[in-house]
């Protein structure tokens, strides 16, 4: 049984590998040859990329509760009164 598991997870494995290996773009071809006597066509180069580092935010710190103080005991249950 788990030679079978195995062999089909080898089996998928591959196959999903050679997937990627195809859906890879081709190179792209070069652009159409110009007909005679058409003007150049200037190509702009893409605009390089920003590298502006972004400032990390600093995490609001949580306002101290006071533990120093004890904890309140709940007032205690009114007693019988005397008669």
């Amino acid at each position: 049984m788990k030679k079978l598991v195995s062999t089909l997870v080898a089996a998928l494995v591959a196959v999903s590998f050679a997937g990627l290996v195809f859906a890879a773009d081709p190179a792209t071809a070069p652009a159409p040859a110009m007909p005679a006597g058409h003007p150049p066509v200037k190509q702009e180069a893409p605009a390089p990329a920003k590298t502006e580092k972004k400032k990390a935010k600093k995490a609001k710190k949580a306002p101290k509760k006071e533990a120093a103080k004890p904890a309140e005991a709940p007032a205690p249950a009114a007693a019988p009164a005397a008669k």
